[in-house]
């Protein structure tokens, strides 16, 4: 956007010099002077002997005439045959011309004036009489400078109103949707503004609304959830015992669901950590791999700094999703790496391939979906966000075997402090 300001600015004064610019030469090579000239060729006849006088004649009153104007003065006759002149050169009107004006050509300016009785006269006022260029180019110097400073303000007003607007885009973009521009002035700039505010307004509430709905819905369902299970209770005695195992499998996935769609939830709206400490990877995988068979811990003990809960949940994620959907035996190694902390989870399963490695990761996406899978699709992607939210990242490494791992920062004396 700074780039735009000074563009803009310093083309508002590349136009001014160069509108005089060509202002002035257009008046210095074209303009003819109008009536100028004619008065000074009724002044010069007055003054000048008739054309059949002597050309000593001639040139004595050409002598006193230059030495008045003090300047280089010549006298042609009408068909442009030189009749008297004083001081430098000076060219012959061009045979073409008809009245006086300024001679076309390059150099010091020389004005022609045409006579009555048909000759002409020139002039030009000699270099140590003629105005130096210094007054007029501190002339322009000025004239640049006032312009460069009135066009300043203008120019800095209208690129800082982009630049605030720039601003707000750039701040709706990284999640705040509460990010809003001020409305300045009635021009387009400020109908663009007015625009981004009642568009991003409208995002807020649309965003708003659709996680009230998760949360609320989530809220919702807990209630059947806790009758249901009240059911399965009182039926215990009754009730098949596989029937009554596979119901409570799926009263488990169902509160496993509606925790997860809270905790997504909340890490949406809640930008910063509740808790920040610091916390022992291995020791927090070590108590998580103790829930589950067929896994084996290796690795050194290793601090990063962050919600022990939600860590906590990444694991559990991490073995749940290798326990459905891998085959055991699910190795687990955690240790430093590369200036970074590293969780890796492993299992002997198909894994998942190359080309969906990223979809993985998304809300509700299941790779090759079966009927005998289980699970929503939410807890890789509560992985990541949860990796996110601690500054790393989680990935998948690929088959034979699947791994994932998980990035982290490892705590610093900065860090600590």
């Amino acid at each position: 956007m700074r780039k735009l300001y000074l563009r803009i600015y310093l083309a508002v004064l590349v136009s001014l010099v160069v509108f005089a610019l060509v202002a002035g030469m257009l008046w210095r090579y074209l303009g003819d002077g109008g009536g100028r000239f004619e008065v000074a060729g009724v002044l010069a006849q007055n003054v000048l002997p008739p054309d059949d006088a002597s050309p000593g004649e001639q040139q004595a009153a050409l002598e006193r005439l230059a030495a008045n104007l003090r300047a280089d003065v010549a006298l042609f006759a009408a068909d442009r045959s030189p009749l008297a002149s004083v001081g430098a050169p000076l060219p012959a009107p061009d045979p073409g011309r008809e009245r006086g004006g300024w001679l076309r050509a390059w150099g010091p300016p020389a004005g022609v004036i045409h006579l009555r009785d048909g000759r002409w006269l020139v002039a030009r006022v000699r270099p140590e009489h003629r105005p130096g260029g210094a007054p007029l180019f501190f002339t322009l110097v000025l004239l640049t400078l006032a312009v460069g400073v009135g066009a300043y303000p203008v120019v800095r007003r209208l690129t800082g109103r982009l630049e605030r607007l720039q601003a707000g885009v750039e701040s709706l973009g990284a999640g705040n949707l509460a990010a809003r521009v001020r409305v300045e002035g009635r021009d387009e700039v400020a109908k663009l503004a007015e625009s981004f505010n009642r568009a991003a307004g409208r995002i807020e509430q649309l965003v708003g609304a659709h996680k009230a709905l998760l949360v609320n819905a989530s809220h919702e369902l807990r209630t059947p959830l806790t009758r249901i299970r009240m059911a399965v209770e009182l039926v215990k005695t009754d009730a098949d015992p596989q029937r009554k195992r596979d119901l409570e499998r799926d009263i488990a996935d169902l509160d496993m669901l509606i925790d997860e769609i809270l905790l997504a939830s909340r890490l949406e709206a809640v930008a910063e950590r509740e808790v920040d400490e610091e916390v022992d990877l291995l020791a927090l995988a070590s108590e998580e791999c103790a829930r589950y068979e067929h896994t084996a811990l290796t690795g050194q003990p290793v601090t990063v700094r962050g919600d022990p809960r939600l860590l906590r949940r990444m694991i559990r994620n991490l073995l749940e999703n290798a326990r459905r959907h891998g085959a055991p035996p699910i190795d687990v190694r955690v240790g430093a790496a590369g200036g970074t902390v590293e969780l890796t989870v492993c299992d002997h399963g198909p894994g998942i391939p190359d080309a969906e490695r990223e979809d993985v990761f998304r809300p509700f996406r299941r790779i090759g979906r079966t009927e005998a899978s289980v699970g929503a699709g939410l807890g890789l992607a509560l992985v990541r966000q949860i990796a996110r939210r601690h500054g790393g990242e989680a990935r998948y490494l690929g088959q034979s075997p699947s791994c994932f791992v998980v990035s982290l920062p490892p705590v610093t004396s900065a860090t600590r402090g």
